[in-house]
């Protein structure tokens, strides 16, 4: 079952976007220096269709995208839930962060408008600096994956 701890509006998640951030628990990735580890333990409440409609009745029109924050333990399920917020409500970009070096093999990218990849390496640091090994793609609807990485960089 796919759980969520907690939620919050945020503005740089995603570039030009505001999202409402869904911190997913169970992760599997357990990244040494990990700013959520407490993500890693199986806590919270289900994350289901029925709380996704609670959500978006009550943020509406005031976010733009929809970020699943984790989720890699089961990523099918993640998809389904984009599938479900774009099939319901279809005015939501929808992106997904997820801490595995790939996209998980079930999940087809065009699910979700971004999609964020890679660990945490504090040696590489964070998604701000040109150093990361993370990743953040722009999905185009032929499948296309556009790294816009380079929008967090400071010019």
């Amino acid at each position: 079952m796919l759980r969520y701890v907690n939620t919050g509006v945020v503005f740089s998640e995603i570039p030009d976007e505001v999202t409402l951030s869904i911190n997913i628990s169970n992760c599997p990735c357990h990244c040494p220096g990990c700013h959520s580890s407490y993500l890693a333990d199986d806590i919270g409440d289900e994350l289901n269709e029925l709380q996704l409609d609670e959500f978006l009745g009550h943020f509406g029109s005031d976010i733009t995208c929809v970020a699943f924050m984790g989720g890699d333990s089961e990523p099918a399920r993640v998809a389904e839930l984009s599938r479900y917020i774009r099939s319901k409500y279809g005015i939501y970009r929808i992106a997904w962060y997820s801490g595995r070096t790939a996209i998980a093999p079930e999940v087809n990218p065009t699910d979700f408008d971004y999609i964020k990849i890679g660990p945490y390496l504090k040696h590489l640091g964070p998604i701000n600096k040109h150093t990361t090994n993370q990743r953040l793609y722009k999905i185009r609807p032929d499948g296309e994956m556009i790294d816009i990485t380079n929008r967090f960089w400071k010019k």
